[in-house]
């Protein structure tokens, strides 16, 4: 399952906060071409609300291609700024698709988004621990530094001379 994970995790991108895969790539991963999945979806557009389904605004699209997200240059790119789908737009991508292809893409694009989701709070989770262990050691290391303030404030004692010591004659 990692080996059809990895390629489908590397097309999840993260605009506006929410994990999504661009409509050009789940082309690829259907076999189907982009304008052939956007007509399909512009067909039954009552089942993508905002929350599944939004296109990209040109600002974003334009840090996407920065990050090596292009288009494919060979036909001449883009006219258009790429459609976003959610992780709940892909599950209902199936139902409009209807292909076997389709339902096996989408069970491993699903899945991907939760492997993700689950490997981001796990991080997380680790990333709190972390900061948990810091601040215990800085309050002890605090401890420790406020001692030695201590010890350096501290007058030293005259010490008590060893060996002979010279009386005053009268």
């Amino acid at each position: 399952m990692k080996n059809q994970l990895m390629p489908i995790a590397s097309k999840i991108f993260y605009p506006r906060g929410e994990q999504v895969i661009l409509d050009a790539d789940i082309a690829l991963l259907y076999e189907v071409e982009t304008k052939a999945l956007n007509q399909a979806v512009k067909r039954n557009i009552e089942r993508f609300p905002e929350d599944f389904l939004f296109q990209l605004t040109k600002e974003e699209w334009d840090a996407l291609k920065s990050q090596s997200v292009t288009s494919n240059k060979g036909r001449g790119g883009r006219r258009t700024s790429p459609y976003a789908f959610t992780e709940q737009g892909v599950a209902m991508l199936s139902g409009v698709l209807n292909s076997q292809r389709a339902n096996e893409v989408n069970i491993a694009i699903m899945r991907t988004f939760v492997h993700l989701r689950k490997w981001m709070e796990d991080n997380k989770s680790l990333a709190a621990k972390i900061e948990a262990m810091e601040n215990k050691y800085d309050e002890q290391f605090q401890v420790v530094f406020k001692a030695i303030q201590e010890l350096i404030k501290e007058e030293r004692k005259p010490k008590t001379p060893i060996g002979f010591t010279q009386f005053n004659k009268k």
